[in-house]
């Protein structure tokens, strides 16, 4: 049997290759199943490498051209030259360690983060040939993960907000993502609007309670165009990881012992 991985493309324009995995066109197995390659998340090394020998054959690139971080909820961001490529693999591991943005202006290689309701987001500089893949959860949205990412393509490769075109991928949306006081009064502090991002719904749980939902994409979007990206340069996926855990991976649905999304994009 032939198998295939079904990606989700996306158009950033000429030269640049964009797509988020679904569940479908791997070996994994369970909650794993069946395309993943992350390899935090407990599935079976054995699947994982099917799973990029795979993707990196479909994509026409060698496996040490596919670049994922180990991603911590955090704000690093980290750029990649062709330097790094020639590094012991066990020095490009600890590169890796610990980073929620990578970035670079290679091509050939893919990058990409690791998401399972959180948002990914990709920026792609059409001018300058740079590109960016963006993990931001919660807390990285919080912490604005995205106008720090912009503002470091801007400082490493002169790239000019007008030039960047911006996708943001599946993730859990408004209606959805249920959040605790403690996680609004987070977004509150740091001085999001909160009528514009925020809405009460009633308690998951089925209780007459309601409880504060999050719009995870609009905080990121409203990001990108504090940022200076023009609004028709951003586009967001209509997918909700949740609502769609049957085609894209939901932690929330599924429990951390779940695959992840890929989110990569491949300068080309």
């Amino acid at each position: 049997m032939i198998v295939i991985p079904e990606l989700h493309f996306y158009h950033l324009g000429a030269g640049v290759r964009a797509f988020s995995s679904t569940r479908h066109g791997g070996f994994s197995k369970g909650h794993y199943a069946s395309f993943n390659i992350n390899h935090y998340c407990g599935d079976s090394e054995e699947s994982i490498s099917k799973n990029r020998a795979l993707l990196c054959n479909l994509l026409g690139i060698k496996d040490e051209h596919l670049l994922m971080p180990h991603q911590v909820h955090l704000t690093e961001i980290r750029a990649f030259d062709k330097a790094f490529l020639s590094l012991p693999i066990e020095e490009q591991k600890t590169r890796l360690e610990g980073v929620d943005a990578v970035m670079t202006n290679v091509p050939g290689v893919c990058i990409g983060v690791s998401t399972a309701d959180c948002i990914p987001v990709l920026l792609y500089d059409k001018v300058r040939r740079a590109s960016c893949a963006i993990h931001a959860g919660w807390r990285g949205t919080v912490r604005r993960i995205v106008e720090q990412s912009v503002a470091k393509m801007i400082s490493v490769y002169g790239s000019r907000p007008e030039d960047i075109v911006a996708q943001i991928g599946p993730g859990i949306h408004l209606e959805s993502f249920e959040v605790g006081d403690e996680v609004y009064e987070a977004f509150a502090k740091e001085g999001f609007a909160m009528e514009t991002i925020s809405r009460k719904y009633p308690a998951n749980d089925g209780s007459k309670i309601e409880k504060w939902h999050i719009d995870l994409p609009a905080c990121n979007r409203l990001q990108l165009e504090a940022s200076g990206i023009p609004s028709s340069q951003i586009a967001v996926s209509e997918v909700c990881t949740f609502q769609q855990y049957e085609t894209y991976f939901s932690a929330r649905r599924l429990g951390i012992n779940s695959g992840r999304i890929f989110t990569g994009i491949l300068l080309v």
